[in-house]
């Protein structure tokens, strides 16, 4: 809560993006605690009948739908009153990016997107690449494309649906995973990236969003440096482009290797980025009755949630290294920064989501027992589904593909291939070593 010169100002508490996706997401968990938060409209699979995706009737669906608009609107809007947001455009533009977002969502639920975890962020990504690449941006959907705020507010209510118990329940196994992967993933990439003549911040972006858990922590990378929005953004894009070809190309290699269902399971979970696309592909395996392989799904699930927890600490290291060495670096002839600059650098959202997830797993979980409060983060998981689509549509409306292709000269697109591939090959060694039996017994049996 400081102006950058080491002193207090107290207004940010108000007029910070950050601090009211803070705001914002605790006041969903609390409501969610306390049963008031709106639900989310359940919408089913369907195939051919459109009518199957509305699973408790077009009436129900559409009155929860309003209800979440609704919902998500005032929320947001009371904070852009203090952000000072074009208030006149947002509500038209906020209604568009929620019907885009409703559509994405129905797809995701068809049967064949479903299957291969094609998820709604995608599709929602799409319809904003529509809107800007063949159409022109409008006015009112620019005031309401408030992309960074929308994935904050995701990422803390996305701080309540972890919660330690059930982290813990993968055993060292997922948290060693985790640690070692992420730790060598992201020196290495951050190397790659560097050697193609790529920047300090940009590489570190690269570097975060390879080694921990994809779209979440570049944007919690971009916010503790202060990097370049479309960078960030750029990276998100191909976060979702790679989890889309990992979902095809990995499961059909962990056959073919004839790897155990929990160590293939596990070299999911490390390697592919989104949370999402992880379970997707997991539940593409299958056990030797020709089932969905459980083991897979579990162990693909626990390492990657694993992943999730590293956040907030990378985060915070980040902020650290951009305010005491990146920045000096830039500008040798600057003071050296104080304890309050680094405070003032690091990303508040990160807070939320810690605090949100401490919340849920040592305060909640105890007091009302782990069956209630997994009905409480599935809440909130829901409305971080949605802040997140919300998110992509205005992504979209802001990425020129042409500018998506052509950034760097190609550069970074080159440098995070590379490094997705090398990531692939030594989280299946680590995968080896901790899951397959040969020397440790694995925390998820096989099914």
């Amino acid at each position: 809560m400081t102006n950058g010169n080491g002193k207090i100002d107290w207004s940010n508490l108000w007029k910070n993006e950050d601090w009211w996706a803070c705001w914002i997401g605790w006041f969903i968990l609390i409501l969610a605690i306390y049963g008031l938060a709106p639900h989310a409209p359940k919408l089913g699979g369907w195939s051919g009948d459109l009518v199957k995706a509305f699973p408790k009737g077009f009436g129900p669906t559409f009155t929860a739908t309003l209800y979440l608009f609704l919902f998500s609107c005032a929320v947001t809007f009371i904070g852009g009153i203090f952000m000072k947001f074009d208030l006149k455009n947002y509500i038209p533009g906020f209604l568009v990016i929620f019907i885009l977002s409703f559509i994405s969502m129905i797809i995701s639920k068809q049967a064949f997107m479903k299957k291969w975890g094609i998820s709604y962020v995608l599709f929602a990504l799409c319809f904003g690449l529509i809107i800007s690449n063949v159409f022109k941006v409008p006015k009112f959907l620019k005031a309401a494309g408030q992309t960074e705020f929308f994935v904050k507010i995701g990422l803390v209510c996305m701080g309540a649906t972890i919660m330690f118990s059930v982290v813990l329940k993968a055993g060292a196994m997922g948290v060693i995973q985790a640690v070692l992967v992420a730790t060598v993933v992201w020196f290495m990439t951050y190397y790659i990236c560097r050697k193609f003549g790529i920047g300090e911040r940009f590489s570190s972006i690269i570097a975060t969003a390879n080694s921990i858990c994809g779209v979440s922590a570049t944007i919690a990378a971009g916010g503790a440096i202060q990097g370049d929005p479309k960078e960030i953004s750029y990276m998100i894009a191909w976060v979702l482009v790679c989890a889309v070809v990992l979902i095809l190309v990995m499961p059909p290699i962990a056959v073919w290797l004839n790897l155990p269902t929990n160590m293939a399971g596990a070299w999911l979970g490390g390697v592919i980025d989104n949370t999402g696309a992880v379970i997707a592909a997991g539940e593409i395996l299958r056990n030797s009755a020709g089932e969905p392989s459980k083991a897979a799904v579990n162990a693909a699930a626990m390492v990657k949630m694993a992943q999730n927890v590293m956040i907030g600490l990378v985060a915070f290291l980040m902020a650290l290294w951009a305010t005491m060495s990146l920045d000096r670096k830039e500008n040798p002839d600057a003071e050296k920064p104080s304890v309050m600059e680094v405070w003032y650098r690091f990303p508040k959202f990160v807070i939320g989501f810690m605090v949100a997830s401490l919340v849920i797993s040592f305060i909640v979980e105890p007091s009302i027992g782990n069956k209630a409060a997994k009905g409480i983060s599935k809440l909130c998981k829901s409305y971080r589904s949605w802040f997140f689509t919300y998110c992509f549509v205005a992504i979209g409306m802001e990425t020129n593909f042409k500018e998506l292709i052509s950034v760097g000269g190609g550069r970074p697109a080159i440098a995070y291939w590379l490094s997705q591939t090398a990531n692939a090959f030594w989280t299946l060694f680590i995968a080896w070593v901790l899951w397959s039996g040969t020397f440790f017994t694995p925390a998820i049996l096989p099914d």
